[in-house]
C-alpha cells in the first residue's frame, strides 16, 4: 500500500467511519421528522449526536430517536429525553440501545461512556415530538456501511 493522504484518509474511515450532518431544521411539530436516509443496505451506526441550534420552548416536549425501516417496524435508538427549555448548545446523546437520549446543557461534553453501535436498515432515522414547541436542532452521524452500496445522508 502506498501511503499517500489518500490512503490515510480511506484508512481513518474505515476506522472512524464516514461522517454525515444534518442541518440545522425547527422540532417537528407533534410528529416524527426525517434527518438521515439509509440506502443501499445495512449500515453499523458508531455515533448518533444532536445539538440544540435554538433554545427550545419552556413547556414539556419528550424528544426520542428511531429507525424506520422501508420494510418493517420502527425501533427506537434513543427513547424519550424532556427537551423541555433545553439551551442553545445542549447536546443530545443517542446511546443508540433504545434507551433514554441523554442530553448536557451547553459547555458540557458527552463521553459517550455506555454508548453503543447499532446496525440500520434501508429506511430512515427520525427524531420525533410529543409537543408543539418552539426550538431547533442539528444532528451528526458515524457509520460504516455494511453492504456494497449502503450509505446514510441527510434527509
Amino acid at each position: 500500500m502506498v501511503d499517500t493522504a489518500e490512503t490515510r484518509d480511506r484508512i481513518a474511515q474505515l476506522i472512524q467511519g464516514y461522517h454525515v450532518a444534518k442541518a440545522t431544521a425547527t422540532l417537528p411539530a407533534t410528529t416524527t421528522q426525517n434527518i438521515f436516509t439509509v440506502t443501499g443496505g445495512r449500515c453499523l451506526v458508531l455515533l448518533l449526536l444532536g445539538e440544540v441550534t435554538t433554545i427550545i420552548q419552556a413547556q414539556a416536549n419528550n424528544l426520542k430517536v428511531t429507525s424506520a425501516p422501508t420494510t418493517g417496524t420502527a425501533v427506537d435508538l434513543a427513547s424519550n429525553l424532556d427537551v423541555n427549555a433545553k439551551e442553545a448548545g445542549t447536546l443530545l446523546l443517542a446511546e443508540l440501545d433504545g434507551t433514554a437520549l441523554v442530553g448536557a446543557n451547553a459547555g458540557a461534553a458527552l463521553s459517550g461512556v455506555g454508548q453503543s453501535a447499532c446496525v440500520v436498515p434501508i429506511g430512515s432515522i427520525r427524531i420525533e415530538t410529543s409537543a408543539t414547541n418552539t426550538g431547533a436542532t442539528k444532528w451528526d452521524i458515524w457509520y460504516i456501511p455494511l453492504d456494497v452500496g449502503a450509505l446514510i445522508a441527510s434527509a
